[in-house]
């Protein structure tokens, strides 16, 4: 069921579980923002690792 759905109730199940979903979701989001940023200021400082 999603959360548009008629039939959803928000007890504590669904809000402890969404809640852990979305904490885990915007971190993992945030580190990947972080990395593509780190990426594209070195490539553009040309710190780029040469093999």
């Amino acid at each position: 069921m999603f959360p548009f759905s008629f039939e959803w109730v928000w007890d504590t199940v669904h809000v402890v579980f969404h809640g852990g979903l979305w904490y885990a979701m915007s971190i993992m989001g945030m580190g990947m923002t972080f990395c593509i940023i780190k990426a594209a200021v070195d490539t553009y400082q040309g710190k780029g690792g040469h093999h």
